[in-house]
């Protein structure tokens, strides 16, 4: 059996390796030499190629972390680096739920190390070169450390029962952890409204106008209870221009870069908001969530299958079966399956945004200002207009922009 979990875990990541960059090889040479049609407006001939530079710095940085992210879990396991891990927690606590803190703060701490290079060059060298990077180095420092602190609360109010249960209701607490993980991910919606969203930027009440009065009453005309508008610092940050839609209930959050106001007109925001409200809506907010959850019981379901099984520890050159290494291991284990899902799921959430946009438009009435807001944050992004199928196909979490702007004219 150690042979068949060794074969899953190596061939999954080299599969993925693969799959990877051959996507992102294709992508890269997907450039068309002429800006696509419709686009003359927005894009000229020194934009576009600015464009298309932006791509290949960004894919050939994904191409060196992931090369390196491969190269160092190969080494790890084949030196059994896990098993010295192990034995150097056990040394230093005799308790499961206390080792296993140990464990996944030693593992995430020397991986966000190794992964910081790769995070400063992204901001600080790409980003800067084509004029999107605002992140000062004290931000950078402060993100970091407020990253690892909600890393240290949320993730032990998840892992601390995890654990517990695991250990103490034996092939029962996969259920019982189940429970708990839905609390969770029901409970974040509003918490990252609330709480962690503020952490990182400044929300601030969209200001009384002509648009702030147009998304009222397109609101009131489509029966949607707005709970907040906010306008959100992104300029702090970044040049890049979004809007998102987020929580449940009296958590309903619509928030609008700073960076978005700055560049579009009242009507293109409104149709942003109307794709938002869409979502709601469509209910995606709700399946999305539901689908995680029904993910996360089978997960934790096979995982109870297979945590006692020494043969799968051995792969990683550790000698005592344990709930903490378990679980990591899993992971990986798992990690084929995790492929698929996430094609399914990148799939569904490209379904969703042609749906918010049809919704758009059938609640607007106005195809024009939702086409001329598509096209201008393809083109202030520096969006890449011409994906690769392969690449879409794989990762892309919203279709290309051409294919949601024929949908649009198409519905017309």
């Amino acid at each position: 059996m150690e042979q068949i979990y060794y074969f899953i875990i190596i061939g999954a990541l080299l599969v993925e390796y693969l799959l990877s960059t051959i996507s992102s090889i294709l992508n890269m040479n997907s450039i068309s030499e002429n800006v696509p049609d419709g686009f003359e407006d927005y894009y000229d001939e020194e934009k576009y190629a600015k464009s298309q530079a932006y791509l290949k710095d960004k894919t050939q940085l994904g191409l060196l972390s992931s090369t390196f992210s491969l190269f160092l879990t190969l080494v790890v396991i084949y030196m059994g680096l896990f098993g010295v891990l192990d034995e150097f927690v056990r040394l230093n606590s005799t308790h499961q739920i206390v080792s296993g803190l140990i464990f996944f703060g030693v593992l995430f701490i020397i991986n966000d190390i190794l992964n910081i290079p790769f995070s400063i060059y992204g901001t600080f060298v790409i980003e800067e070169k084509y004029g999107f990077n605002k992140t000062t180095i004290n931000t950078f420092i402060s993100d970091k450390l407020k990253g690892y602190g909600l890393i240290i609360v949320l993730g032990s109010a998840i892992m601390v029962p995890v654990l517990y249960f695991f250990n103490t209701y034996g092939s029962n607490g996969w259920w019982i952890a189940w429970a708990l993980m839905t609390a969770f991910m029901i409970a974040i919606q509003p918490l990252f409204v609330h709480v962690i969203a503020p952490m990182f930027n400044k929300f601030t009440p969209l200001e009384d106008g002509e648009l702030k009065t147009a998304i009222e009453d397109f609101a009131n005309k489509v029966s949607f209870p707005i709970g907040r508008i906010d306008v959100m610092d992104g300029s702090r940050r970044s040049a890049h221009s979004n809007a998102y839609f987020s929580g449940f209930g009296k958590s309903r959050r619509i928030a609008l870069f700073d960076t978005l106001l700055d560049k579009h007109s009242t009507d293109e925001i409104v149709s942003v908001v109307a794709h938002e409200i869409g979502h709601y809506k469509k209910k995606h907010v709700i399946t999305g969530t539901f689908l995680g959850i029904l993910e996360t019981g089978i997960m934790l379901f096979l995982f109870n299958l297979v945590m006692s099984d020494s043969a799968l520890f051995a792969v990683f050159s550790v000698e005592t079966v344990s709930t903490y290494c378990g679980l990591v291991f899993f992971g990986m284990l798992y990690s084929p399956v995790s492929l698929i899902t996430a094609v399914f799921t990148t799939a569904m959430s490209r379904k969703n945004e042609f749906e918010a946009d049809s919704y758009a438009l059938e609640t607007t009435k106005k195809p024009e200002p939702l086409i001329s807001m598509l096209k201008g944050l393809a083109a202030s992004n520096l969006s890449h207009l011409t994906p690769h199928p392969l690449m879409v196909f794989l990762s892309y979490s919203h279709p290309p922009v051409t294919d949601r702007i024929l949908a649009v004219q198409s519905n017309q």
